[in-house]
């Protein structure tokens, strides 16, 4: 028992040099907010505008379908019961058709969509990374971290990175 407290003791002792050293020059520790960063960076502001310019049509095409597939099914609930039966046949034959090309076109639309966010969220992450890596080397941060569940606001460096981004000549 002795031995064993005599063992920590001089484990303690010899732990002391190391916590001093550590006192005299504290650790520098960032955050960066990457959501704000795909929100507020140049770079994602404008992925976002090419994005929105690359789907825009698409987009309006599903809508116009969209009211294509919402008017003959009021018109087949408004008119449906006076219809002859063979007209009420084709009609909801072609509703139902009407229905399943909408569904693919969404589905492909929204598969192409997040694609193509990915393909730019991670253009902007590698960028985002070299001006972070650039940061922590010129200021002498010791650790930066992304995605964490909480963190002092002092700590947050994701505005310098952000201006970094907009001062970069990648942002352009």
């Amino acid at each position: 028992m002795n031995k064993t407290i005599a063992t920590l003791l001089v484990a303690l002792l010899g732990s002391l040099p190391l916590s001093c050293a550590l006192a005299v020059e504290p650790l520098k520790i960032g955050y960066v907010n990457t959501q704000r960063l795909f929100r507020d960076a140049p770079a994602a502001v404008r992925a976002a505008k090419k994005i929105e310019q690359e789907f825009s049509k698409r987009d309006q095409d599903l809508q116009r379908l969209a009211k294509q597939v919402q008017g003959l099914q009021e018109t087949l609930e408004k008119g449906g019961l006076t219809m002859a039966e063979a007209d009420r046949r084709a009609k909801e034959k072609d509703l139902a058709e009407l229905s399943r090309e909408f569904q693919r076109k969404q589905r492909e639309f929204r598969e192409d969509l997040n694609l193509r966010q990915n393909e730019e969220n991670a253009a902007i992450i590698e960028k985002a990374n070299k001006a972070i890596k650039q940061l922590a080397d010129s200021e002498k941060y010791d650790l930066i971290v992304q995605d964490v569940v909480w963190v002092s606001p002092r700590l947050d460096i994701t505005d310098k990175v952000v201006k970094a981004l907009s001062d970069s000549k990648d942002a352009k």
